[in-house]
């Protein structure tokens, strides 16, 4: 394609002005029409009333595609047969200003629910998409010969396979709200954020009318294991489990963590409450190393197995902190969103021993009825340091908290071992 620039002219930010007035949005709005679109770049249209572009972390591939000249920077979207595979909402959580501000409630919607707005030739983007999948998991086959799962033909198939909706959900930011969930201005909001993030996004301080922000970050996979119809419902039962990403130990198996045994477990406790007529939700979210991202979980990794004495308990959370300067950086404050998006005020069975997860949610008004730890015989033997400095730091357990001796034991390989 090879297209050149059509103007040396750069436009380094946007100010507030009577020829640029972006479409109105009231978020929280009960209808959609008077909530108003979202609309960010790659959008020209002077109505945009969004910061930042759309698809999230993929939005720099896009205009690495468009500079390489294999993309079209004009290319309007075909979005014919890309409709929900199945419908969800809307659930009373959407209009509820306060409990959702990460994500867009109607952003698998857009073009049913802002028809009049497509019309007129306005580039409204979907920010989530819902599909149908199927799931083979190599643990699947030691699963049913001992019996802990069983095919029933509808969730788990003849072939070992599990039918799933699948739900993927890109940031969507409103602003005030994400302030006031961590109890700050909305200009330090701002302002730092366009500070520590090397100044990306200018128009985070020249342009206070825009309240929504599409940050370049990961986004969200929602796995949702029998009838979708059933998780807004209470009397029937529901299990979820809230997982960071790990790519190391989720897809490849590594043993210093337990993130795909208790991914795995998830799955299964999910499995098992829908052949019994309830629901599971499996919601995995982008946010590698407890969002320090890989090299610094890599970093901190060698800095445990090299440290005097081993890799210990009582210096796990403390050697995370040396390297990069906080424990975790996953904000559970917001993690609530998306089961605030499924309409969920109920959770049966949470597949987790995260406290700041269980807090987050209780503090939305979700009620959390039984808490479900990882088997014992499911943690890896490197991973004990990690389980046995998050009991001692306050996670769940249905364990005796670890003596100090235990804390400071040295667990597991040392880096030459590997």
């Amino acid at each position: 394609m090879n297209r050149k620039p059509t103007s040396t002219h750069i436009k380094l930010t946007s100010h507030p002005s009577p020829g640029s007035a972006p479409l109105p949005l009231i978020w929280g709005a009960r209808e959609p029409e008077n909530r108003g679109p979202i609309l960010g770049y790659p959008s020209e249209s002077k109505q945009r009333n969004a910061i930042g572009p759309h698809s999230g972390s993929y939005a720099i591939y896009r205009a690495l595609a468009v500079a390489a000249g294999n993309l079209d920077p004009g290319h309007v979207p075909d979005y014919s047969n890309t409709s929900p595979a199945v419908q969800i909402g809307p659930f009373a959580q959407w209009s509820d200003a306060q409990r959702i501000v990460s994500l867009d409630p109607w952003g698998h919607m857009v073009r049913e629910v802002f028809k009049e707005h497509v019309d007129e030739g306005v580039p409204i983007r979907p920010t989530i998409a819902v599909t149908r999948a199927r799931l083979a998991l190599p643990e699947l086959s030691y699963l049913l010969t001992t019996n802990q799962l069983a095919i029933d033909g509808l969730i788990l198939l003849e072939s070992g396979e599990i039918n799933v909706t699948k739900v993927a959900v890109e940031p969507v930011w409103y602003l005030p709200g994400i302030a006031d969930r961590f109890g700050m201005a909305e200009h330090a909001l701002r302002r730092t954020l366009f500070e520590h993030a090397g100044n990306m996004f200018s128009e985070l301080v020249t342009r206070p009318d825009l309240k929504i922000f599409l940050p370049p970050i990961g986004g969200i996979t929602l796995y949702i294991f029998g009838d979708v119809n059933a998780i807004a419902d209470a009397e029937r039962k529901l299990s979820c489990r809230v997982h960071d990403e790990c790519n190391g130990s989720d897809v490849f198996g590594s043993d210093i963590c337990t993130c795909r045994p208790y991914l795995i477990h998830g799955i299964v406790d999910c499995v098992q409450t829908a052949q019994q007529g309830g629901v599971g939700v499996i919601v995995y979210n982008r946010k590698e190393g407890r969002a320090l991202g890989e090299v610094t979980k890599f970093l901190v990794y060698n800095a445990r197995k090299r440290q005097a004495g081993g890799d210990t308990a009582d210096r796990y959370f403390e050697r995370t902190e040396c390297v990069a300067g906080v424990q975790d950086m996953r904000f559970q404050e917001l993690m609530p969103d998306v089961i605030n998006w499924l309409g969920i005020g109920k959770i049966d069975r949470f597949v987790s021993m995260s406290n700041m997860k269980y807090d987050s949610l209780v503090s939305q008004g979700i009620e959390i009825v039984e808490r479900i730890t990882l088997p014992e015989e499911m943690i890896p033997d490197d991973a004990l340091v990690e389980i046995n400095a998050k009991k001692a730091a306050g996670y769940f357990s249905i364990d005796a908290t670890p003596e100090p001796e235990q804390l400071s034991e040295t667990h597991g390989r040392g880096l030459d071992d590997y």
